[in-house]
C-alpha cells in the first residue's frame, strides 16, 4: 500500500483534509490569549479588573483568554489591547 503523505509537510496534510484554517485559527488563538494573559500577570491584574478595565464581563474575558474558542473579535481584541496599554498589529505574508 503506497503511503500518500509520505515526503508532504503538515500544511499539505491540513490542507488536504480540510483542517488548515481551523488548525491556523487554533494557533494564532493560543498566541494571543498567551500574550494577554502574560501581560496581565506583569502588570499584576485579576481578571475582574481586567474584564472592569475592557468594560465587559468577566465570562467574556474569560472567553478571550479561551485558546480554544476561536470565535474572537476584533472589537473585543482591541479592547483587551487599551485596557493593558498596547496596540494590536496584524500582518499578511505570503504563503
Amino acid at each position: 500500500m503506497k503511503k500518500k503523505h509520505i515526503g508532504s509537510n503538515l500544511d499539505t496534510l491540513l490542507k488536504e483534509e480540510s483542517l488548515l484554517e481551523h488548525s491556523t485559527a487554533i494557533a494564532v488563538k493560543r498566541v494571543i490569549a498567551w500574550q494577554i494573559e502574560r501581560e496581565m500577570e506583569k502588570q499584576k491584574l485579576s481578571k475582574t479588573l481586567m474584564a472592569k478595565k475592557m468594560h465587559t464581563s468577566r465570562a467574556a474575558l474569560n472567553r478571550l483568554l479561551d485558546e480554544s474558542d476561536t470565535s474572537l473579535t476584533l472589537i473585543t481584541l482591541a479592547s483587551a489591547a487599551t485596557a493593558l496599554g498596547k496596540i494590536i498589529k496584524f500582518e499578511l505574508k505570503a504563503a
